[in-house]
This record gives C-alpha cells, sequence and structure tokens, in this order.
C-alpha cells in the first residue's frame, strides 16, 4: 500500500476513534414510566384546549403577556382559571400556556400548576417538586404535553418557546 492511503487510512481511523469516545449530549430525563398514568389524566382534561377558544369558554382567563427570559427560553401566553388555583388535581391545572402561530392565532403548548405559598411544605405533583420564586409568593409546575421541551418534560422555560416582537 503506497504512503498516501495509508495517511489517509490513519487519519479516519484517528478521527472516528476520537468521535466514538466523545461523550454524548445530556439529554433530558423522561419521567419515570409511571407518571405517564396520571399525565394521561391531564392530557385528557386538557387536550380540547388545543383550539384556544374552548379555554376561554371552560373560564381560562386569556392574556395578551407573552413570557419569556433569553436565553433560557420562553413560556408563552398564560391563561389562568382562577378557580384551580390551588389544585394538585392533574386534571385540573391552574393555567393552560399558548404560544403565537404567527397567524394570529395561538397553539397550546403546555399545562401549568400553581399553588400559593402559604408556609406550607412545597408540594409535588407527578413525582415532581414545584418550582418556587418564579410567581413571587407561588409554587409552579409546568408540563410540556404539547411541545416538547428539549431541557425536560417539567423544566419551567422551553427553550422551543418565543415569544413575538414588541
Amino acid at each position: 500500500m503506497s504512503a498516501r492511503p495509508l495517511k489517509a487510512f490513519f487519519a479516519l481511523a484517528a478521527a472516528a476513534s476520537l468521535a466514538l469516545a466523545a461523550a454524548p449530549a445530556r439529554a433530558a430525563t423522561d419521567p419515570d414510566p409511571s407518571v405517564w398514568t396520571d399525565l394521561s389524566k391531564t392530557y385528557d382534561a386538557t387536550s380540547a384546549y388545543a383550539y384556544e377558544p374552548f379555554g376561554v369558554a371552560d373560564r381560562y382567563v386569556r392574556t395578551d403577556d407573552c413570557v419569556a427570559n433569553p436565553p433560557e427560553g420562553g413560556m408563552g401566553y398564560h391563561y389562568v382559571k382562577k378557580k384551580n388555583i390551588g389544585s394538585l388535581d392533574p386534571a385540573a391545572p391552574a393555567a393552560l400556556l399558548y404560544e403565537d402561530r404567527g397567524d394570529g392565532k395561538r397553539r397550546l403548548v403546555a399545562v401549568e400548576w400553581v399553588v400559593a405559598d402559604t408556609g406550607q411544605a412545597t408540594p409535588k405533583l407527578f413525582g415532581q417538586t414545584f418550582q418556587k420564586n418564579e410567581l413571587p409568593g407561588h409554587f409552579t409546575l409546568h408540563a410540556w404535553l404539547y411541545k416538547p421541551n428539549p431541557r425536560g418534560l417539567f423544566h419551567s422555560w422551553n427553550p422551543r418557546v418565543t415569544c413575538p416582537a414588541p
């Protein structure tokens, strides 16, 4: 074998070994399989709200403030049902989160539970501990059921959700 093909072979072999040795990027871990049983209740209770007027008709109050936290990502527009604040029922989230579709309509991306902080222990749902300090005086938990979140199903911010320029 001549020197040129031999050098190419060794260069390719070295590159392949380096590529195979590199650690893969960490992906968000999926929740425990048992969590999906409770999440199916959430999906069943909220999937109709993919059509935004159904959420409004069911007393989720529409807001026109899009919530984003660059570079963390966005949450979108919150539609809040006051009656459900404090609920730990998988089928009764306090908020629906929508993003702008670019055509004047909105797409359902997530749901959120909100519990007032009255000095109690931090609530848990789906085996997840609620977040504190995102909404002063409250604990919150997001579930990105309708738009995948590369940071995880229950992460507060979704880098794939953006808000339109003001």
